[in-house]
């Protein structure tokens, strides 16, 4: 791609943000975009994969935070269509600011070479006086989500992925010509990517026309990839989910990206992890929670309850006189992580209020109360009112 091509794409416009957008607010965008768009969504919709393929590169730019800080001083630099004002005339700044043929220094370099790098950097394009072959270049990293269940997250598990994504075309490896053909270097530009014109004193450069600023000419383009070297693939990769992961927590794949271009490594893969909530455990940090309904009589006078975990089940002594709501904690019983540290159970006692009663329970409780009518659970509140009622 040139930078023509690549500085007048609109990335925020693309994933549907505005150029002050948050990270959160690109990746939240991405995220959406991504599972609407995703191939395995819409079969045979190549509409959709286009905007897959678009939405992927923009987020490859706009997540990265020195692509996005070059991306957006380019285009505050040169607007949309490349013009710089007072030239009236469309042209390609990497030469001007590479050293390839603007004013020079003593030093025989271009007086903003610093500028022409990073344009360099971001567009990974040769200047004039590059030679012919590119620099190596690591690939994109790419995010996709999966979903586990709670004890999964809580003992590790293996899980499949499977992943439609970029990757170097198998059928030309990523040279973008048909097997047994090779691709040729542009007569135009001898291979650089630019072509070079004068105006008065000045010289500029321009991608090249032919090649489209690569430098390359593929007379007979693969079948699988159409020429461009890539193509969008299904893959199953297994995941080692770790003990103890948390809910929205990132795995890293070292180079299961996007590929890399003239021989650079492929980009990671982050995989984000979906925990769905379980019907009775709780989580806080490395502690297992669960809430145990009791009754009345249970904490008045103590008790043994037999509480789950993770593995089997616990006795717990309730002493009497507990107070409904107070938190039990049992050692080690928590969720064990792969550093070895290991959390508690924390059992949370709470009274169940029947909604029901027969007349026997009804009038044994009605006996307690007037047993207990001289008792005042509220005396802080009670006191309080009293206050509110004198004069």
């Amino acid at each position: 791609m040139s930078a023509r091509d690549w500085i007048e794409k609109d990335f925020y416009r693309e994933l549907g943000v505005s150029s002050n957008a948050t990270d959160a607010d690109i990746k939240k965008a991405y995220r959406k975009l991504a599972r609407e768009l995703h191939p395995d969504a819409n079969p045979g919709n190549a509409q959709a994969e286009a905007r897959f393929k678009a939405v992927s590169e923009a987020y490859g730019v706009l997540s990265d935070a020195e692509k996005r800080k070059q991306y957006d001083e380019a285009r505050r630099l040169f607007g949309s269509g490349l013009r710089t004002p007072g030239f009236g005339t469309n042209f390609d700044f990497g030469d001007v600011f590479g050293g390839g043929g603007g004013a020079q220094t003593a030093g025989g370099t271009g007086g903003l070479g610093g500028l022409g790098d990073m344009l360099g950097n971001l567009f990974g394009r040769r200047s004039a006086n590059a030679s012919a072959t590119g620099r190596p270049r690591r690939g994109a990293d790419v995010e996709t989500e999966i979903r586990i269940d709670f004890l999964e997250a809580v003992k590790g598990a293996t899980v499949p992925l499977r992943l439609s994504s970029p990757s170097t075309c198998d059928t030309c490896h990523g040279s973008g010509a048909r097997p047994g053909t090779s691709p040729r270097t542009c007569d135009t530009c001898g291979g650089v990517g630019l072509v070079s014109r004068s105006q008065g004193a000045f010289a500029f450069s321009e991608p090249c026309r032919d090649c489209r600023g690569t430098g390359r000419i593929v007379d007979h383009p693969c079948p699988e990839c159409a020429g461009e070297g890539v193509s969008t693939k299904s893959r199953t990769l297994t995941v080692r989910i770790p003990p103890g992961v948390d809910d929205d927590q990132r795995i890293r794949l070292a180079e299961q990206g996007e590929p890399g271009q003239s021989g650079g490594h492929a980009g990671d893969l982050y995989v984000r992890v979906h925990v769905t909530p379980h019907a009775v455990f709780g989580r806080a940090g490395n502690d297992l929670t669960i809430r145990v309904p009791v009754t009345f009589s249970e904490l008045a006078l103590g008790t043994t309850l037999d509480v789950p975990t993770l593995d089997g089940k616990v006795s717990l002594r309730v002493p009497p006189g507990t107070a409904s709501g107070r938190v039990l904690r049992v050692r080690g019983k928590g969720i064990a992580r792969r550093d070895g540290q290991v959390g508690d159970l924390l059992v949370t006692l709470q009274v169940a209020v029947p909604a029901n009663m027969d007349g026997q329970a009804k009038a044994a409780l009605e006996t307690y109360a007037q047993a207990t009518s001289t008792l005042d659970p509220r005396p802080e509140l009670t006191k309080l009112l009293a206050q509110r009622r004198e004069p």
